[in-house]
């Protein structure tokens, strides 16, 4: 069973940056055979998703909203997927999820396309 973890979250003003992580444990083999990728969820919204990485690394792809300031990569010796996000706005604020899957997804950006879930991490961003 995939086990997720993420980290990284906080609070920061607007321009900032952060990056998350997101462990992956519970299986055999590497995360360079997963699809991986970023959602984002504020209160009150539907499940957006942020970006994602896939086909060992050869294929990403990015929400328009995030484009140009969020970067996806992933570190397959360490098994970690990574978030880097730059010139953050008050609309980035939501609980942040990493999600996996086994299969290369058609629409990578599809929360219904991933089976494996973290728990998420906070990101608050001010004005």
């Amino acid at each position: 069973q995939v086990q997720l973890v993420e980290s990284g979250g906080g609070s920061v003003q607007a321009g900032g940056s952060l990056r998350l992580s997101c462990a992956a444990s519970g299986y055999t083999g590497s995360t360079y055979y997963m699809s991986m990728a970023w959602f984002r969820q504020a209160p009150g919204k539907e499940r957006e998703g942020v970006a994602a990485i896939y086909t060992g690394g050869g294929s990403i792809v990015y929400a328009d909203s995030v484009k140009g300031r969020f970067t996806i990569s992933q570190d397959n010796a360490k098994d970690v997927l990574y978030l880097q996000m730059n010139s953050l706005k008050p609309e980035d604020t939501a609980m942040y999820y990493c999600a996996a899957t086994w299969v290369a997804p058609n629409r990578a950006l599809a929360a219904s396309k991933y089976n494996y879930w973290g728990q998420g991490t906070q990101v608050t961003v001010s004005s």
